[in-house]
């Protein structure tokens, strides 16, 4: 099993714990942006789902 070698300094735990929130934080932003753009009709970067009116497969 590893077993780190020495301990971690408290100002690289917190360092470390900041990069990993500022990640969430940018993954969060860019979910909204892009959930934005589609409510909108401005979204051109990716294929989604669009509900057509097509009933008459019977």
């Amino acid at each position: 099993m590893a077993v780190p070698k020495k301990k971690t300094s408290k100002g690289k735990r917190n360092q470390r714990h900041a990069v990993w929130k500022a990640k969430a934080a940018t993954a969060a932003q860019r979910a909204m942006s892009i959930g934005k753009s589609v409510l909108s009709g401005r979204a051109q970067g990716f294929v989604y789902p669009v509900a057509d009116a097509d009933d008459s497969e019977d």
